[in-house]
């Protein structure tokens, strides 16, 4: 990483390791945002109308994305994505087998009812059915992403991750050579949680939990645009995640989880949850983490932690930034971007 103070920043192109693209026609409007800065990214999938569950699925939804990748003509060339498939109540070992063979690399649980498109979700963590899929992930090297959330009666949105982590811990301890990802971490808990915890777990800490709180969602009217699960929190939670994702621990690293709604779904009466970062990552990275005095640690954060609990060759390519103001749009197609019509100090070369 090459560091011109106040002028110019050069860094390793980005893993993004929590993406959702969605399918067409949204995936070719949104990918392109996402290829600028990185040269892999994993491919949430919970996707509808069709999710993906199996080796044939994964097989699509690449050939998917390619082909978006394809016709968006100002895509960059150096993108690979990370496939994986969602575990459900009904997920055989066989099925992670099928789907290892098709390039899964990674398999992700929803928890019932806690997310966008999570209405399948999985019900129970320990019934031996889903212990002997968890078994097979093992074996097969495939990484167990989780949306760290429990929706339990009487138990409030910002409290969810909290009910949830008991299930990490006892997931991480059963399974010592399961490689075990806390997604957008989102409270101190979690992050204590995941430092306690043994090599095999890890978390990734997306940029819009980096500059939220709850008040930015409900405090001073209703901001759908900031609406996403897991909800941001309290004050210390934001700060624990600043001291996390600027620590230079390499349990933590980048997962934006970008997540494109069009604009009608998000200003509705039950809007959906879900935050478009990828057309102002990097640069809000970059005003984040030079805020708190790390911005040598930045490309730690995007570019290598990530790789190395993924066990993935670091990315040669490089992006540049330059210290450039400007004002994110609006609107972007269909949908609006995190911190639309507000001034940035950054800007990608």
């Amino acid at each position: 990483m090459k560091i011109i103070p106040n002028e110019r920043i050069t860094m390793r192109r980005f893993d993004d390791l929590h993406c959702h693209f969605r399918l067409n026609p949204l995936l070719t409007e949104v990918l392109p945002y996402t290829t600028r800065y990185a040269s892999r990214a994993i491919a949430m999938p919970n996707t509808r109308p069709r999710a993906i569950l199996t080796g044939k699925d994964v097989i699509w939804y690449r050939n998917e994305i390619m082909k978006a990748l394809e016709v968006s003509s100002d895509s960059e060339a150096d993108f690979e994505p990370l496939m994986t498939i969602e575990i459900r109540d009904n997920t055989s070992s066989k099925m992670i087998e099928e789907a290892c063979r098709a390039g899964a690399i990674a398999g992700k649980v929803y928890p019932l009812g806690v997310t966008t498109n999570s209405d399948e979700g999985l019900k129970n963590f320990f019934k031996p059915e889903i212990l002997d899929t968890f078994w097979a992930m093992q074996d097969e090297g495939m990484l167990l992403l989780l949306h760290g959330e429990l929706d339990l009666p009487r138990t409030l949105v910002t409290k969810r991750e909290r009910a949830f982590l008991p299930i990490l811990r006892t997931l991480a301890e059963k399974f010592p050579e399961l490689k075990i990802v806390l997604e957008h971490v989102s409270s101190e808990r979690g992050i204590n949680m995941v430092e306690r915890l043994g090599d095999n777990v890890a978390a990734t800490i997306t940029a819009h939990h980096l500059c939220l709180t709850l008040n930015d969602v409900i405090g001073d009217g209703i901001r759908p645009h900031h609406g996403c699960n897991p909800m941001p929190k309290d004050f210390h939670d934001l700060d624990a995640l600043l001291r996390a994702a600027t620590s230079g621990d390499p349990k933590f690293f980048l997962g934006s989880d970008s997540a494109p709604h069009p604009k009608e779904k998000k200003e509705g009466a039950k809007g959906s949850c879900g935050v478009f970062t990828a057309p102002v990552l990097p640069e809000l990275l970059a005003e984040i983490f030079e805020k708190e005095g790390k911005l040598d640690r930045l490309e730690d954060f995007t570019s290598r932690f990530g790789a190395e609990f993924y066990g993935l060759p670091l990315n040669q390519g490089t992006i540049t930034l330059v210290k450039n103001k400007w004002i994110v749009p609006e609107q972007i197609g269909s949908v609006v971007p995190f911190r639309a019509g507000t001034e940035l100090q950054w800007r990608h070369q």
